[in-house]
């Protein structure tokens, strides 16, 4: 039997203002944490965050220099706290990481290995970046994958679907997310 942990992942203030979101996103989400919660399975936030003045921001990495000298997801930027609709309750942990992979500059394999979770579901922003990133490093840890399709946002619809419907399943479990909710509800 798996010990799955939810991942809720970079879905930042910061980070949704930069993204055209469906209003039904957040509640969306806000289901499937409260499904893992009654379920007793682990929620686990991951965050990009950096120290302020972005010191572990390399000018060669393509993705974050553009953020060092803007104060952007730094330690004093409120962009960088998880929206509001679906923060964290007690109990729930916040892993913070430093590049695109969930796994990358943080902790989270350790916690996951400590509490002996084998198996991840995830969801964030973006599709294309955090979830794709995350998935392709959890398979090669041998983590067994879920990917809740609808608890996933991306600026491009099509490469949300290709990703959904062509890549993620080699890898992972796609499914929505009452599809998961009822799922675990049983």
């Amino acid at each position: 039997m798996a010990h799955s942990a939810l991942l809720v992942m970079d879905v930042q203030r910061g980070v949704l203002d930069r993204f055209a979101t469906d209003t039904d996103y957040l509640p969306r989400l806000r289901g499937a944490i409260d499904a893992a919660h009654a379920s007793g399975i682990p929620v686990l936030y991951v965050v990009i965050g950096f120290r302020d003045g972005h010191p572990e921001v390399s000018t060669r990495n393509k993705t974050f220099s553009a953020l060092a000298g803007s104060g952007a997801f730094a330690e004093s930027d409120p962009g960088a706290q998880i929206h509001p609709d679906v923060a964290p309750e007690p109990g729930d942990l916040v892993i913070t990481k430093k590049r695109v992979s969930a796994f990358a500059g943080s902790d989270l394999e350790v916690v996951l290995r400590a509490r002996g979770v084998d198996s991840l579901v995830l969801t964030g922003i973006a599709t294309s970046g955090v979830v794709l990133s995350t998935l392709r490093q959890a398979a090669d840890l041998d983590f067994e994958l879920t990917v809740l399709a609808d608890g996933c946002l991306d600026a491009d619809p099509e490469v949300h679907r290709v990703l959904t419907e062509k890549v993620f399943p080699r890898q992972a479990a796609v499914v929505s997310v009452d599809e998961w909710v009822l799922a675990v509800k049983n």
